[in-house]
């Protein structure tokens, strides 16, 4: 541990105005339904819905995440339930287009709002609300802040509600739509600290949700030598081909990976040269990571929000 007497780098306030407390991808200015999205079959069954990669506006109505369903031969399993209320909706409706099987289980991959605040929107169908066993401590702490935001913006008939899950996994659970078995994985600190992934048995695709950004830089909300540490364990499962939780709607999943582990370790590396060299916050945010500008979309909005948590994380080592 690095550590000077009386003195520390960190500085709480200054933190709130640069990171504003929380990782905000997904805290909206949203207001109509979404309009122009198209869902992707991206192997039998499984229909995706890209985010566009940009932030929450009135005209996307915070679906920026990639979200859908899988099909089984006796139920239906939604991956990540949108970003409000109407996103839900939206999902629900295209699911009742192509099938009429009962909707068993919702996926709330973790906390953030883009991935969980359409849940309500499908509380007709009484699925079983799959969660990270530390989803319902991160929504008692954030879930209300989130839905204000929303309600502020969206109104409270459009904001939908916190929902919590009803089947908490802590390590692995197997869910069975007949015919095919989705393989639900907790991970540790990560992205957030409560991130879910899913393999499917039948097309051996992966579902990493935001534990794996493509074209979009990733936001730590988590833990980085813990999110290097996951994307390892993602890895040994041998998967080639994934559904990120922003970007395309399918990829090569070790390239795409290698890209994310790329810039993590580029932030965690420079993050603890700046602290070596007693570099102040404020000059961490503006030089750290530089050279992954034009990699990603929204790098500006992000990098130096992913520089504040790093800092925070590595100071103390």
């Amino acid at each position: 541990m690095r550590a000077e007497a009386g003195r520390s780098r960190w500085n709480p306030t200054r933190r709130g105005a640069l990171f504003g407390g929380l990782c905000l991808c997904c805290l909206p200015s949203l207001g109509r339904s979404a309009e122009g999205f198209d869902l992707h079959e991206v192997g039998p069954g499984i229909f995706i819905r890209r985010g566009p990669d940009a932030e929450a506006s009135p005209e996307n109505n915070d679906a920026i995440a990639n979200i859908g369903f899988i099909v089984g031969e006796t139920s239906v399993l939604v991956t990540e339930s949108g970003g409000s209320l109407a996103d839900g909706a939206w999902l629900r409706a295209e699911i009742r287009k192509r099938t009429d099987k009962p909707i068993g289980h919702v996926v709330l991959t973790h906390v953030h709002p883009d991935h969980c605040f359409g849940a309500a929107a499908f509380a007709e169908d009484k699925p079983v609300y799959v969660g990270h066993g530390a989803l319902r401590a991160a929504l008692d702490a954030r879930g209300e802040y989130y839905r204000g935001r929303l309600v502020e913006i969206l109104g409270a008939d459009r904001a939908g509600t916190v929902v919590y899950p009803t089947l908490e996994v802590t390590d692995g659970a197997d869910i069975d739509l007949g015919g095919r078995t989705l393989r639900v994985t907790a991970h540790g600190p990560a992205h957030t600290n409560c991130d879910l992934s899913m393999r499917d048995s039948a097309s051996g695709i992966l579902f990493p949700a935001d534990l794996l950004f493509v074209t979009r830089i990733p936001s730590l909300d988590g833990s980085l030598v813990g999110w290097l540490k996951e994307a390892d364990r993602l890895r040994a499962l041998g998967a080639t081909k994934a559904v990120p939780g922003h970007g395309p709607t399918l990829v090569d999943f070790a390239p795409a990976m290698d890209d994310l582990t790329r810039y993590l370790t580029v932030l965690r590396d420079e993050t603890r040269k700046a602290i070596a060299a007693d570099l102040p916050i404020e000059k961490a945010v503006q030089t750290v990571g530089q050279a992954e500008r034009d990699k990603w979309v929204l790098f500006d909005t992000y990098n130096g929000r992913n520089v504040t948590q790093a800092f925070k994380e590595l100071e103390w080592e």
